[in-house]
């Protein structure tokens, strides 16, 4: 799955390494804008609809966060 978020966060910000950040946003590699983004390309890609008020920054703090947030959503690869 980690791949596959690095893909799709490439897609969104092609400019940047993913995988080498622990802090996505603290580090200025997503935005608010490229946040939101983020979450329609989720519901695009792994067929789920995240709702406004269960999105929180912690959800995006990195990598392992957002894949996280996908098993909640019962999301598996």
């Amino acid at each position: 799955m980690e791949q596959q978020l690095i893909a799709i966060l490439q897609g969104i910000r092609p400019e940047y390494t993913f995988d080498r950040s622990q802090r996505l946003i603290e580090d200025g590699l997503l935005d608010s804008f490229d946040l939101t983004l983020l979450v329609a390309e989720l519901d695009q890609q792994f067929g789920i609809s995240i709702a406004g008020e269960d999105i929180l920054p912690e959800h995006f703090v990195n990598i392992a966060a957002i894949e996280t947030l996908l098993r909640q959503y019962g999301v598996t690869l």
